[in-house]
């Protein structure tokens, strides 16, 4: 037999390994839909024998851990999950077709903490597309991510300047505010120490930014008609495949700030973007917008723009910065996943 020269053998390993890993997971999820509707099918019966009380639930669960000794799931709080998730989700369609994409306990977590249906929806869909464990949702929730997001969706004109994929996929990155909890800036703040506390802690706003951004420079230089101007933060979005700049000012937002960034846009798509690139989207991060300003001033804008406040430590109420989840923790949780 022809010796394998190493690399050629250790690409071989990793193709090998890949598709036992895939296996892996597919059988995992086949395992957890399963657990799901089974839960369910149990909460159905104890929900249609409500009647008998909290009793009835302590004698099934004493009984069944007897019958099914090697059988882990059966405890009095679990069974009363199981309860509640029927009495939520009535239609066991709905169950199969979305509830069922995600693990229990991420499930549990959406039944304590989230009320609203098409909220869990929302979280169940960015839980499968990010990957992300309990912890994550858990954070993602006190953070307040699906408000944040649903606001953002009114400050921008994405849906009228970007083909219909590209727009919802922007929209997913929008926030509105952004939470810069790692910078603490105090008194009357410049636009230049925003910005280079943030270059500072870049890894912590590619956090916050969210999954797809590449840190392309800060005060990225634009030459037009012998003139230079600067984009304060230039970023390259990998799954929209195309620049954001990037645009901060430590003030409310006005109306002349969407057509300097417009400006800068049109330069950026001209001068810098390569033909395979989709058009720049542009980010202007204020210290306070009103949002029926900001609506008026994009209205006419040519480029996609997106308006959002930020907040820094000291812009976040004391109750709320305890519940936040810390960037460390958000970048240890990314690198379990790399591994």
């Amino acid at each position: 037999m022809l010796e394998i020269a190493k690399n050629q053998y250790k690409e071989i390993f990793e193709s090998i390994k890949n598709e036992i890993l895939k296996s892996q997971y597919r059988a995992m999820q086949v395992v957890n839909k399963e657990m799901i509707f089974m839960y369910w099918h149990i909460g159905k019966i104890i929900l249609d024998n409500s009647e008998w009380g909290n009793k009835f639930i302590d004698n099934l669960s004493v009984d069944l851990k007897l019958e099914f000794p090697n059988i882990k799931g059966f405890s009095i709080r679990n069974l009363k999950y199981m309860r509640k998730i029927a009495e939520e989700y009535p239609d066991f369609e709905f169950v199969q077709q979305v509830v069922a994409q995600i693990p229990w306990g991420h499930n549990i977590v959406l039944l304590d903490k989230i009320k609203n249906i098409e909220e869990r929806k929302w979280y169940i869909f960015q839980s499968v597309n990010n990957g992300w464990s309990r912890n994550m949702l858990n954070m993602q929730i006190d953070s307040k991510l699906y408000e944040r997001q649903v606001i953002a969706d009114k400050s921008t004109n994405f849906k009228e300047r970007l083909p219909d994929i590209q727009s919802d996929l922007a929209l997913q990155t929008m926030k509105d505010p952004y939470l810069f909890d790692f910078i603490s800036l105090k008194g009357k703040v410049k636009e230049l120490e925003i910005e280079n506390a943030m270059i500072n802690k870049i890894k912590d706003v590619l956090i916050e930014l969210g999954n797809g951004f590449a840190f392309v420079g800060n005060q990225y230089k634009l030459t037009v008609s012998n003139k230079d101007y600067y984009i304060d933060l230039l970023f390259y979005h990998l799954k929209l495949k195309c620049y954001i700049a990037v645009e901060l000012k430590a003030r409310e937002f006005e109306p002349t700030d969407a057509g300097q960034l417009n400006f800068y846009l049109s330069a950026l798509d001209d001068l810098v973007k390569e033909e395979s690139d989709n058009p720049s989207i542009g980010l202007l991060l204020c210290k306070t917008k009103d949002k029926f300003t900001a609506e008026y001033a994009l209205k006419d804008i040519n480029k996609p723009i997106g308006v959002s406040e930020y907040k820094l430590l000291e812009d976040i109420p004391e109750y709320l910065q305890s519940q936040l989840p810390k960037a460390e923790d958000i970048e240890l949780h990314i690198q379990d996943i790399e591994e």
